[in-house]
């Protein structure tokens, strides 16, 4: 995991309004959430069965996460790789896969190891400035 520093932590906005805005940019509700805190994720690069996604964690200060108006705080932003087996899979789950791929399966390595750290962090960083420029657009953030 590699931890970003940027000026999207701390900021404050409205989930429905950001989760609207950030769509078009490739983002999506990451998996784990609940009604108090969750993430948006965004894949940099995916390759066989490796792929790196930026995941941007926030806080709900106001609300539920199912409520459009609620009101969440970004914390810091990471860059973080999936690893997940690719081929067939010839245990009694077979029938499950798709193409090789058990769309089920847990990660082989939810933490793999990052190579090229410098490319990545630039890449997060690019992401993340993304992100704000189209929340700014719009005037979506405050600062707490």
């Amino acid at each position: 995991m590699l931890k970003l520093q940027t000026g999207l932590e701390g900021q404050i906005a409205s989930f429905g309004l950001v989760r609207d805005c950030i769509h078009g940019l490739g983002y999506h509700m990451g998996g784990n959430w609940d009604y108090h805190q969750g993430y948006f994720d965004h894949i940099l690069c995916k390759e066989g069965g490796e792929t790196i996604y930026i995941r941007i964690p926030f806080t709900v200060m106001d609300g539920e996460l199912d409520n459009y108006e609620a009101v969440i705080r970004f914390r810091t932003p990471y860059i973080i790789k999936h690893v997940v087996h690719v081929g067939l899979d010839r245990d009694e789950t077979s029938m499950l896969n798709v193409a090789g791929f058990n769309q089920f399966q847990p990660p082989i390595d939810k933490d793999g190891k990052i190579t090229n750290k410098d490319r990545w962090m630039h890449a997060g960083e690019v992401a993340v400035q993304e992100l704000m420029d189209c929340l700014h657009a719009q005037d979506l953030l405050k600062i707490s």
